[in-house]
């Protein structure tokens, strides 16, 4: 029978995860850095802004696009090129308030008219957005991310317990920064679909590190004798293959979306498939390695709690000698 793993594979993950927490922790800083510096590229949705897609001739440009608009009096329009070059597509933005913006589509038709007949172009699609609506969008969708930490924060510790519930939620932070921090890199556009893919995407890391912890537990109750960063290490090698195979099956069926279903759901496949790498990632290397470092400082914490001269005395006093019970012969 076909294995990808061997059963007795012994790989030590908690034996390096300060090298792996350290690659994780500076890919944060990166993140951080990039997103003052460099900023995400807001949609309209969390901006507000009226985006305008349009198909042009062959033989139009960029360029030509940009220049067609200036002679007509459309100051401060951006112009970007969308899918393949050969499709000759574009989208239009513009800022300003409500009342102008609901005039950009006709204003950017009437533009083009002047030097194309209609037959030779086509506005495809136009959205407009309200800049008081963008910016409570944007408020409301990283609420959303929050909360959805913040319930998984609670439902861990009520499965599990307080020593696993940090490393699940910094796991999935992990993820989301990451994630974020690649599409700061890339400058792709930021919107309500890349939210949803973002959400998602807490939910199926999430789902992953919850089996490496179920294993982590059952280990840890049949082998209480054994060290925990054994038992997380035994655990991680257990259920090696079964992550590896779903992360694989996951990504490919991403991977078809991206390359297949076009550039309307093109961000939102990538998104999954970096998320995919990366919630992999973190719950074998990160959330473990949490799960280690809380609970033996927990036992160092409780083992100098019980070698104070407080707790000695309360041991020595008279009520806790006559309440111990008698040794069985």
């Amino acid at each position: 029978m076909f294995q990808l793993i061997r059963p007795d594979t012994q790989f030590d993950f908690v034996g390096k995860r300060h090298i792996w927490v350290s690659i994780s922790a500076l890919a944060i800083l990166a993140t951080v850095i990039l997103f003052f510096t460099k900023g995400l590229n807001y949609g309209i949705d969390f901006t507000g802004g009226a985006e305008v897609q349009i198909k042009v001739p062959a033989a139009w440009d960029i360029g030509k696009v940009r220049s067609e608009l200036d002679n007509a009096g459309l100051k401060g329009l951006r112009v970007q090129q969308i899918g393949e070059p050969s499709a000759h597509e574009f989208l239009v933005k513009a800022q300003g308030d409500e009342s102008s913006l609901n005039q950009v589509s006709s204003q950017i038709d009437g533009a083009l008219s002047k030097s194309l007949q209609p037959k030779e172009y086509d506005i495809q699609r136009v959205d407009v957005v309200g800049p008081a609506a963008g910016s409570s969008l944007r408020i409301s969708g990283f609420l959303s991310m929050f909360y959805a930490l913040l319930c998984i924060l609670v439902y861990v510790t009520i499965r599990f317990d307080y020593r696993y519930s940090p490393g699940a939620v910094i796991a999935l932070f992990h993820d989301t920064v990451i994630t974020l921090g690649v599409f700061i890199l890339t400058q792709k556009q930021f919107d309500l679909q890349i939210l949803a893919a973002l959400l998602a995407l807490i939910g199926y890391s999430n789902n992953d590190t919850i089996i490496v912890y179920d294993r982590v537990r059952e280990t840890v109750q049949n082998h209480p004798e054994m060290k925990i960063r054994d038992a997380v290490n035994r655990a991680i090698n257990e259920t090696l293959a079964r992550t590896i195979l779903t992360s694989m099956t996951t990504f490919f069926t991403v991977f078809a979306l991206w390359t297949l279903g076009g550039k309307v759901i093109q961000d939102f496949a990538f998104t999954l498939m970096v998320g995919i790498i990366v919630g992999s990632y973190s719950s074998i290397f990160v959330a473990s390695a949490l799960v280690v470092w809380i609970t033996e400082y927990q036992a160092k914490r409780e083992a100098r709690m019980a070698a104070s001269p407080k707790a000695k005395s309360r041991k020595n006093s008279p009520g806790a000698m006559r309440a111990q019970p008698k040794l069985q012969s």
